[in-house]
């Protein structure tokens, strides 16, 4: 696999200021669009492609982001599946990109994961040419790209939804982005959940959300938005407290992107169960 903080270390200072668009246009074998597609090779069906990679792709499934009175919180599920079989139990949807954003990707595994980590390149790459960071705008303008230039895996079935938060230093508040699959970015202001749970995510935290929540209490509402997902999609994982494995949260906000540690996930998780076992008692 070729290292792509190698090729950037390598690249002459004068040129332009994004990544991808350097790799796209010299080396197009490395963005997802050509190592996930057919390559441009006409001979290669759409039949063929969907009986070969399509119904052995492992899926990621829900992440969701909601705002607090200081920032955002990101969360996603571990949960991959592989057509009705449990592909992973322990895949990373929720990825830091720089200093102040983070992105949750949900849709074909493998092209995910290398736009997310493509991502957090371009963000290096612009920043280390230009000497600022881009603006909390500006990054999302870059993500929408990227996912425009995927549009030909989408036609192919390889579809990759990302969901982007960021910290607007300049605003002093949290941000949240989506994103349709022609690249289309549109900011919600206060939350939204994508992938197969995503429906009854934004269900449960539309009936439970307030303006100015605590971090604690957007937390809280994150994980119960995800358990309700978990309890009506097979593909979205709840906890699972036989393995220990919990839902990957991450905060952004003014002191940068922190992962809340699995102790405090698995407590508030406990609770939450415990809360519904006693209510449906």
């Amino acid at each position: 696999m070729v290292n792509m903080k190698s090729i950037l270390s390598q690249m002459p200072v004068s040129q332009c200021s994004s990544f991808f668009d350097f790799i796209h246009h010299t080396r197009p074998e490395l963005t997802p669009a050509v190592r996930w597609g057919n390559g441009g090779h006409a001979s290669v069906s759409m039949d063929e492609m969907q009986r070969n990679v399509l119904s052995q792709l492992s899926h990621g499934t829900t992440v969701l982001a909601v705002k607090y009175e200081k920032g955002v919180v990101i969360v996603g599920d571990r949960r991959a599946i592989e057509g009705y079989q449990v592909a992973s139990r322990r895949m990373e949807k929720v990825f830091k990109t720089d200093n102040h954003s983070a992105i949750a990707i949900a849709g074909a595994a493998g092209p995910c994961l290398e736009m997310a980590k493509l991502f957090g390149i371009e963000l290096e790459h612009y920043e280390k040419l230009d000497g600022v960071p881009l603006s909390c705008e500006g990054k999302a303008n870059r993500l929408g790209q990227m996912v425009k230039a995927n549009l030909p895996m989408v036609i192919q079935g390889l579809v990759v939804i990302p969901l982007f938060v960021g910290f607007d230093v300049k605003q002093q508040q949290g941000r949240i982005f989506k994103y349709d699959v022609t690249g289309g970015k549109y900011e919600e202001t206060e939350y939204h959940a994508v992938g197969s749970g995503g429906k009854d995510a934004r269900v449960t935290i539309k009936e439970r959300f307030r303006k100015n929540l605590s971090q604690p209490e957007v937390i809280s509402l994150a994980l119960q938005a995800l358990l309700s997902a978990a309890e009506e999609d097979v593909g979205t994982g709840g906890p699972d407290l036989f393995r220990g494995i919990y839902p990957t949260i991450k905060i952004v906000d003014a002191q940068g992107v922190r992962d809340v540690e699995d102790a405090d996930v698995a407590s508030q998780c406990d609770q939450l169960a415990r809360t519904r076992s006693e209510r449906e008692s």
